[in-house]
């Protein structure tokens, strides 16, 4: 027990460090106070963690919800309004745990889900580039301005190469190092030398200016601590525009959860599996709270979540503790945490994101065939042409596709029984269930049987039959007439010669449609 302790405490300071900037980085990309977002880091951790089924997971600010959020701020007309939708939002998904809607996650394909891992493993990398090679400015001033040494900022870009080379070469040496200092993780490593250096090296061209250092609101100089806590507005709560948005936020919010327990749950060395409705209570339990005093809105989120298992969490409590760790370094070391270097928080990220889109992975989905390559890769395309919640929604749609023309072209319900020159015999049997998705298969192959033919339909295992497919049989009786086609229906009724209505075959009791 022990040693599983030591573990998930390990974890738990490597995801407080990764957690660290994205709560601030989401909340500067959402147009909210920068503190909102660390309040939802911390209510991710120790409410939704506490509460959580999950034993790996790890909830916080999510930035697919960023754009969202900006949205909804100017459009609410103002911050306090909008966490009235965000109270709202939690008790939505209170009402969907209860109603046990959980299940929704489980019908994404697994090629889609690997995709958006991917997707967001590559969205890291790319926009962690700028900060870890010391680049100033705006976001669009770092890409432009990559290769040019005007904007590169030599103190940050060392030491963001030196985080890195720590970051690769400390697990290596690990287990050789004396035992007292085998349990401090790579990225702490890393962090440890980001503020050493900042500290020794605070003058000269070598040196890191302030805007390359994480800025953590400092409580003794905005005031105490309830100056930076911001109530709802009740009134909001009477509005319908903000219970749309509620709507909307509790939608995406599930949505995203659902599909990052099925992630992580992938991910988790253990394979348990997380019980999904009482993650939607735990969560909504996280927007309320989250929401009354003014964080953002809560999902449980794939970047944290990976760090915590690639870091060797084994329990819930490595989430736990990584919020009681936000808490108390934002109440006593700001200061501080003020002197890491992004560029030292951008490679750790850079390291997550890269595991989770390991080009061996692109390799395999690509050799297991075009079925799984297709969503898989479209999913990525467009999570970085457009937003997450697109880029899964488009890679499900080529998903059920794919799905579509295989079936049509795999599904064999015909077999040939007897050939002579008389006409020859087919038999078709029906499955237990028969859906739409079957209906081109089966006319094509009606279609298919020739002039004089036989044809015994067997029904007899047929529980579920789709009005679809009886409007085809029944379209098919005129046309089995022209081509002299007799027919012989085998059902737990009886046989029946030449029926001319399916559908008082199947609107038995036993036979439901």
């Amino acid at each position: 027990m022990f040693s599983s302790f030591k573990k998930d405490f390990a974890a738990s300071i490597v995801v407080f460090f990764v957690a660290l900037p994205l709560c601030l980085g989401i909340a500067l990309a959402s147009g909210a106070p920068l503190f909102s977002g660390l309040i939802a880091g911390i209510v991710g951790g120790i409410v939704v963690g506490a509460l959580s089924g999950s034993q790996i997971g790890v909830s916080g600010p999510a930035a697919g919800l960023a754009a969202i959020v900006l949205v909804a701020i100017t459009a609410l007309g103002g911050f306090e309004n909008f966490i009235a939708a965000v109270v709202i939002a939690g008790f939505f998904q209170i009402a969907m745990g209860v109603l046990k809607l959980g299940i929704i996650g489980l019908y994404f394909p697994s090629s889609v889900i690997k995709g958006m891992l991917s997707g967001i493993g590559l969205i890291i990398i790319i926009k962690q580039i700028p900060y870890f090679f010391g680049y100033v400015g705006s976001g669009d001033q770092q890409v432009s301005d990559l290769f040019s040494l005007s904007s590169f900022e030599l103190g940050a870009g060392l030491t963001g190469i030196l985080s890195m080379i720590i970051l690769l070469t400390w697990p290596k040496i690990q287990a050789k190092v004396p035992a007292f200092i085998q349990w401090v993780q790579a990225p702490l490593l890393a962090v440890i030398f980001g503020v050493i250096y900042v500290v020794f090296m605070s003058d000269g061209p070598w040196s890191i200016q302030a805007d390359s250092l994480v800025s953590v609101p400092v409580i003794g100089e905005s005031g105490g601590f309830e100056s930076l806590i911001v109530f709802p507005n009740f009134d909001a709560f009477l509005r319908v525009d903000v219970w749309i948005t509620a709507a909307t936020i509790a939608l995406v919010a599930s949505l995203e959860t659902l599909l990052c327990v099925e992630a992580t749950d992938r991910l988790d060395p253990d394979k348990r599996v997380t019980p999904t409705n009482r993650e939607l209570l735990a969560q909504g339990a996280g927007n309320i709270i989250s929401g009354m005093i003014g964080g953002l809105p809560v999902t449980q989120v794939i970047v944290r979540s990976s760090a915590n298992i690639q870091s060797g969490g084994k329990t819930k409590l490595s989430a736990i503790m990584h919020g009681f760790f936000l808490v108390i370094s934002v109440l006593t070391i700001p200061d501080l945490l003020n002197l890491i270097p992004l560029s030292v928080l951008a490679a750790i990220l850079l390291v997550v994101g890269y595991k989770l889109a390991k080009p061996e992975l692109f390799i395999k989905m690509y050799q297991l065939g075009w079925k799984q390559f297709l969503p898989f890769i479209t999913t990525i395309v467009f999570i970085l042409a457009t937003d997450l919640l697109t880029g899964i929604g488009v890679g499900l749609l080529v998903g059920v596709v794919v799905i579509l023309i295989k079936s049509y072209q795999n599904s064999h319900f015909l077999h040939l029984e007897e050939n002579h020159e008389g006409g020859d015999t087919y038999k078709m049997t029906l499955a237990e269930e028969v859906t739409f998705i079957n209906k081109g298969a089966i006319q094509k192959e009606l279609n298919a049987l020739e002039e004089n033919s036989f044809l015994e339909l067997d029904v007899q295992q047929t529980r579920y039959l789709d009005h679809d497919i009886i409007e085809i049989l029944n379209n098919f009786v005129e046309r089995a007439k022209n081509k002299s086609i007799n027919i012989k229906l085998i059902s737990e009724r009886g046989v029946v010669e030449n029926p001319s209505d399916y559908s008082a075959i199947f609107y038995s009791k036993k036979h439901k449609n």
